[in-house]
C-alpha cells in the first residue's frame, strides 16, 4: 500500500458512501468532506457525513455542506428506494454531538487543494466540482488527480444508459470531463466486481466495533434492495471503489478512453460515452476495467472495522 495520501472527499451518503468514509480514514489523510444531494436531499447527506466520522471517532475532519441540487435546478429523483428514506438503510443513527464546518463546500474543496498535493475523490453527483470551476477556473491545475465513481462502460443503472451519478447532473459531469482533470473513472462496470453481502455482515458483526454493527445493519437493508430488484445475493460496494484506487492502485485494471457526457438524448441523458475506437480522440480519462474484487472487499471490511487503525 502507498504512503497515506491526501484526499477530500465529495460524497452524497447513502450506504456505500459510508463504506466510502470509513475506508478513506482507514487508508488516507482525510483533510476534509464535501456533501452534495445525490442518493437523498442535502440535509440528510449531509448528517449521515457526519455521522460515520463521529461512529468512527474522527470528529476532526471537517464536513463542509454544498450544492442541494444539480446545476439546472430540477431533482428528477434521489436513490432513497436504494438507500432508506433517509440514507442509511434504515438504521437509526446516534444522536450527533458535532455539526458542518460551513455551508460552502466549493470554498472548502478550493482551499484543501490548494497545496497542489490532495487528490479530489468524488462519488456523488459532481455538481460540488462543476461549480468549484466556476468560481476558479484555474483550479484544475491544482488538483493532481480527480478520482470519480461514476458512469460505466457499458449499462446504467437508473436508465439503460446512465449511471445515477452521472445522471443526476449530467451538464455537471460534462464540465468536469472536459476541464482537464487528471481523472480516473470508476463506473458500474467496474464497481460490480466488487461485491458485499450476507458473508461479509457476518464478519462485520462478529467484529462487534460500533462502525461494523452500524454498517451490517445498513448493508443488510442495501443488499436486500439487490435481492429484490436484481435477484443478486450481494451488492456492489461502488464508491469505495474509488477511495482504494487512490492508496492500491494495483488492484484494478484501466485502459485511456475519450469520455463525453450526454446531456440532451432522450433516452442516453447522463450516458458516459467510452469511445473505444482506435481512431478516437485523445483520452480524457483513465477508465477503470477490472478489479480484485476479493482483496478490495477485505480492504473494505477491515476498514470498516477499524477506521482509524487504532487495533492494529
Amino acid at each position: 500500500m502507498t504512503d497515506r495520501p491526501r484526499i477530500v472527499l465529495d460524497c452524497d451518503p447513502g450506504v456505500d458512501d459510508t463504506f466510502a468514509i470509513f475506508t478513506a480514514l482507514r487508508y488516507c489523510d482525510l483533510v476534509a468532506i464535501t456533501s452534495v444531494a445525490g442518493n437523498v436531499g442535502l440535509n440528510h447527506t449531509t448528517r449521515n457525513a457526519l455521522v460515520a466520522l463521529q461512529l468512527a471517532g474522527a470528529e476532526h475532519v471537517p464536513v463542509h455542506q454544498g450544492a442541494a441540487g444539480p446545476l439546472n435546478g430540477e431533482v428528477i429523483e434521489d436513490a432513497s428506494h436504494v438507500h432508506g428514506a433517509a440514507g442509511l438503510g434504515g438504521v437509526t443513527p446516534p444522536e450527533l454531538t458535532i455539526a458542518p464546518a460551513s455551508d460552502d463546500a466549493v470554498g472548502a474543496l478550493l482551499d484543501a487543494t490548494a497545496d497542489g498535493d490532495t487528490v479530489v475523490v468524488a462519488v456523488g453527483p459532481l455538481t460540488n466540482l462543476a461549480l468549484a470551476l466556476e468560481r476558479d477556473p484555474t483550479w484544475v491545475h491544482r488538483v493532481p488527480r480527480l478520482v470519480i465513481m461514476g458512469g460505466s462502460l457499458d449499462a446504467g443503472n437508473v436508465t439503460a444508459a446512465a449511471e445515477f451519478n452521472i445522471w443526476a447532473d449530467p451538464e455537471a459531469a460534462a464540465r468536469v470531463f472536459q476541464a482537464g482533470f487528471d481523472l480516473t473513472m470508476a463506473g458500474l462496470n467496474l464497481t460490480h466486481q466488487v461485491r458485499m453481502g450476507p458473508p461479509e455482515t457476518v464478519r462485520l458483526r462478529d467484529a462487534g466495533s460500533p462502525t461494523a454493527i452500524f454498517a451490517a445493519d445498513a448493508l443488510d437493508f442495501y443488499a436486500d434492495y439487490s435481492r429484490r430488484e436484481y435477484g443478486i445475493e450481494k451488492t456492489a460496494m461502488h464508491d469505495p471503489c474509488a477511495v482504494l484506487e487512490v492508496v492500491r492502485p494495483d488492484l484494478f485494471a484501466r485502459e485511456p478512453m475519450h469520455v463525453v457526457v450526454e446531456t440532451q438524448g432522450t433516452h442516453t441523458r447522463g450516458m458516459t460515452l467510452c469511445d473505444r475506437r482506435l481512431n478516437a480522440e485523445s483520452a480524457n480519462a483513465s477508465v477503470m476495467t477490472a478489479a480484485d474484487g476479493e482483496a478490495a472487499v477485505d480492504l473494505i471490511v477491515a476498514a470498516t472495522i477499524d477506521p482509524l487503525g487504532v487495533s492494529g
